[in-house]
């Protein structure tokens, strides 16, 4: 974790549903990636892709690897907004911890940006889990931003409208359809 001087940007580092719908404004978007966690399909939803009765699933970055995603720079006049925005978003139920890592921009910058990683010690933290039961949840799950499997779709594409492949991803997708 790296501490955020005042005057420096501020960035968020967005790998899931920030990539395609931020709902915040910001001052620049840049492809970016976070070395030291990837991304994972690992996080038991019981708000946005399920409920308490029937979970989704959802991703999570877990430490080791690299995570491609999207950087957004915040307007300092809008930074409290969108940090108070983002917690109440993110920290729904307490199963990311919000931090700061360094990203690397496409562009060649290093910097500072806030990152919601996965609490491994928290209940719904399901990276240990098999495929098969990943699966499972992916098609049952529905919430109030709609079903666990459009969520993984769209991260999907969004890698794709990035230039990036994710053989992981694609293949938990490809075998969810199947399963479907």
């Amino acid at each position: 974790m790296t501490n955020q001087k005042s005057n420096d940007p501020y960035w968020v580092f967005g790998y899931g549903s920030l990539m395609w719908r931020p709902g915040f404004p910001f001052a620049e978007m840049m492809p970016a990636k976070l070395t030291g966690w990837r991304r994972d399909m690992c996080i038991q939803s019981i708000h946005y892709r399920g409920t308490p009765d029937v979970p989704g699933l959802v991703s999570g970055l877990t430490p080791g690897g690299e995570c491609l995603g999207r950087a957004y720079q915040i307007h300092a006049s809008d930074l409290d907004a969108v940090i108070e925005y983002l917690d109440e978003r993110e920290l729904v139920t307490d199963v990311y911890l919000p931090q700061h890592h360094v990203v690397s921009l496409s562009d060649g910058r290093a910097v500072s940006a806030r990152v919601y990683v996965a609490d491994t010690d928290h209940d719904q933290f399901a990276g240990h889990w098999p495929v098969t039961e990943k699966i499972t949840y992916l098609l049952q799950g529905t919430g109030s931003e709609g079903r666990s499997l459009e969520y993984l779709a769209n991260i999907v594409d969004q890698l794709g409208q990035l230039g990036i492949s994710d053989d992981g991803l694609s293949d938990l997708l490809a075998q969810a359809k199947t399963a479907e």
